[in-house]
């Protein structure tokens, strides 16, 4: 029978492949043999430790570093454990999250922010902070660019809608939903778009309309973090236009927010990347333009 001898080390023994090092090497910083801001034994050390060639030392290194355990990884010196990687905070709702992220991601030179809403309501709204915050010259950015996905008016959709269901007189649940979100959608892009003439900054404001109804919420802020919150329906009355409407809604400033983000380690910077190129994918394929009227 053959034997695989790139898998047998000189003494017959099987040797390690680069996951297997990877997760001994994990355990070591799991257990705190290996605390923040160690440095590891050299590659040569590593190597002659585990009985294997260098390349499948440094193939262990990469999925250590692709996980955010290594930091200062570089070809002139071994790289050093690196300090734990800050909790996940706990979902919030979207009027308590959305409005400090919304300012700190105004902080760069260019701005682009990505969304996708049932109506721009929490948008709007939220906004007001990053904007306040350029007035009173704490935050200077050079251009902002922001893009949003609402639903069309011309489509049904899956929420709001009546509870008994439409009738002849037309649908008045989605005749206040669309007066809302054209509303809420002109407040915000007029905000925004004032910024050019007081202070200068290239801005950027686009509506494109999307062929259904979105079952979540999503807030992409400069590639950097995403926050999504799903949708959760609920039974209730509200006056509009001198009549009780009985319908299932969404209320969206109450939906929690979870946030994923480039710095937190492999799986949440994954996260963040798919949901940008499935945003501008989607962007791309969407050519009607959002009518606010």
């Amino acid at each position: 029978m053959a034997v695989d001898q790139e898998n047998v080390a000189v003494n017959g023994s099987r040797r390690l492949s680069p996951q297997e090092i990877a997760d001994i090497l994990r355990e070591r910083i799991r257990t705190g043999e290996l605390r923040a801001g160690d440095r590891l034994p050299t590659q040569a050390e590593l190597a002659e430790e585990f009985g294997v060639e260098r390349g499948t030392v440094r193939q262990a290194l990469r999925a250590l570093q692709e996980d955010g355990l290594l930091s200062n990884v570089s070809k002139g010196s071994p790289p050093r454990i690196a300090e734990p990687a800050p909790a996940r905070e706990e979902p919030q709702p979207t009027m308590v999250a959305l409005a400090p992220r919304l300012t700190e991601a105004f902080s760069p030179s260019r701005v682009r922010i990505d969304a996708v809403c049932l109506t721009a309501e929490s948008f709007m709204l939220a906004l007001s902070e990053p904007v306040r915050h350029i007035h009173e010259g704490r935050l200077r950015p050079e251009s902002v660019e922001v893009r949003i996905l609402l639903p069309s008016r011309e489509i049904n959709l899956a929420f709001p809608v009546p509870v008994e269901g439409r009738d002849g007189d037309g649908d008045p649940v989605h005749e206040r939903w669309l007066t809302q979100r054209n509303a809420q959608a002109r407040v915000l892009q007029h905000n925004l778009l004032g910024l050019r003439a007081t202070h200068g900054i290239d801005v950027h404001v686009s509506f494109r309309a999307l062929p259904f109804t979105p079952p979540v919420k999503l807030y992409l802020l400069n590639g950097e973090e995403a926050l999504i919150g799903y949708y959760m329906l609920t039974r209730r009355e509200e006056e509009w236009e001198s009549r009780t409407l009985e319908m299932y809604d969404a209320l969206g400033s109450q939906s929690l927010l979870f946030s994923f983000a480039q710095r937190a380690g492999r799986r949440e910077r994954a996260f963040v990347e798919e949901s940008q190129k499935w945003f501008d994918a989607l962007w791309e394929t969407i050519t009607t333009d959002l009518t606010l009227s």
